[in-house]
């Protein structure tokens, strides 16, 4: 498919077959990340380890993906973009296929790296991949319905693959989404148009976009928006049973996950056009959604709605911090992007540390002020940033 044809059709017709197939990627990604946390104790009596080591297995892939991020884009700048998505792909499922077959704890740990490094890569330059295959007017929408993967991953996909894993063990699990993400790469190795690489200029490298104040405002609110989200949803077990929930833990995240959903599809809608008053409402929805957590705690459908209207703050915070980010650059989108994901990364790890320090002094909802602490001046950061998120 010739890339000059797809891009003069997009600008009218905006190609949702090759967003949705990008979208797919996004999904297995987050999927490959996080499904170890829904079989941790299946993974700790196969192989024998403790609930640390356990849980590396996920810190480990978050750690590579945030530092191998901004290095590894700045080299691959120049590869051709489909080939570098299918070579990635090809590390996800290496990664899923050969940890559900050995047997060995280190070596899987290797594997998770390996993972997590394909992950750094595919996140940032996914993104700037799509951008290049619409027209202005469908930016934002790109980076919508690619990222929706990810909301969907967390929503629906999880909540199969740990059934999955219970079900028929955490091995068939893994080497199922190993299988899954071979198929996809078939897919797009069909589907997807070809994109040749970029140069990368001195005036585009990372040290270059840190001196842009708009990219530093929207890192802050990449730091302030996933540090009062991950802080809690971190622990969301813990903040539901002292709620007391009704429906426990699968009641609240179903009601996330349609929140989550709804907050996507409005997003892909409106993201080109409000993209700043998106991303003051997410700020605002967390607050009101913590504070009728604070005032009602579990009652039965308030503390429900509450959990639906956190999920609709969730749903878009990659989306639109990505989206802001690309706004402020007319090439190398993908070092922008990265920059971006491993904030966004590092923002993940210190807020899982502080929101356990915080745990282990006061009770969960300790949490939900913690969130509104830092959602207040996203609000107001965000609301007077016409130049970075208009």
């Amino acid at each position: 498919m010739n890339i000059q044809t797809v891009i003069a059709q997009s600008r009218n017709v905006f190609p949702w077959l090759i967003m949705i197939l990008m979208s797919s990627v996004t999904f297995v990604g987050l999927l490959s990340e996080l499904m170890p946390s829904g079989v941790l104790p299946l993974i700790m009596d196969d192989l024998n380890i403790n609930e640390a080591q356990t849980g590396n297995l996920v810190g480990y892939y978050a750690i590579a993906s945030a530092i191998f991020a901004i290095p590894l884009i700045s080299i691959t700048m120049q590869f051709n973009r489909k080939h570098l998505l299918l070579f990635l792909l090809g590390g996800f499922a290496i990664s899923n296929i050969v940890s559900g077959l050995v047997h060995n704890y280190s070596v899987i740990i290797v594997l998770r790296i390996i993972g997590g490094i394909c992950a750094g890569v595919m996140w940032p330059m996914i993104a700037a991949y799509g951008i290049r295959l619409v027209g202005p007017q469908h930016h934002g929408k790109a980076i919508a319905v690619i990222m929706a993967g990810s909301t969907l991953g967390i929503s629906i996909g999880m909540p199969i693959m740990t059934v999955i894993g219970n079900d028929y063990g955490w091995r068939t699990e893994f080497i199922g989404l190993g299988v899954f993400i071979i198929a996809i790469a078939l897919i797009s190795f069909f589907v997807l148009p070809t994109m040749p690489g970029e140069k990368l200029i001195k005036s585009a490298s990372p040290f270059a976009l840190l001196q842009i104040p708009a990219v530093l405002i929207v890192l802050l609110l990449t730091l302030l928006g996933v540090l009062a989200h991950y802080g809690v949803y971190v622990y969301i077990t813990s903040l539901v049973d002292n709620l007391q929930l009704a429906g426990g833990v699968e009641s609240a995240l179903l009601f996330f996950g349609i929140g989550s959903l709804i907050s996507v599809l409005l997003a892909i809608k409106y993201i080109d056009k409000h993209l700043r008053l998106l991303t003051v409402a997410m700020f605002v929805l967390i607050v009101i959604a913590m504070t009728l957590f604070i005032v009602f705690g579990g009652t039965t459908g308030i503390g429900h709605f509450a959990f639906f209207l956190w999920g609709v703050s969730f749903g878009p915070l990659v989306t639109l911090l990505q989206a802001a980010v690309s706004r402020q650059v007319e090439t190398a989108k993908d070092v922008a992007t990265s920059v971006q994901s491993s904030v966004f990364n590092l923002s993940i790890m210190i807020a899982s540390s502080v929101a356990g320090l915080l745990l282990g002094i006061y009770s969960p909802i300790s949490l939900v002020y913690f969130a509104i602490a830092l959602s207040i001046p996203g609000i107001i950061i965000s609301y007077f940033s016409k130049k970075a998120l208009d």
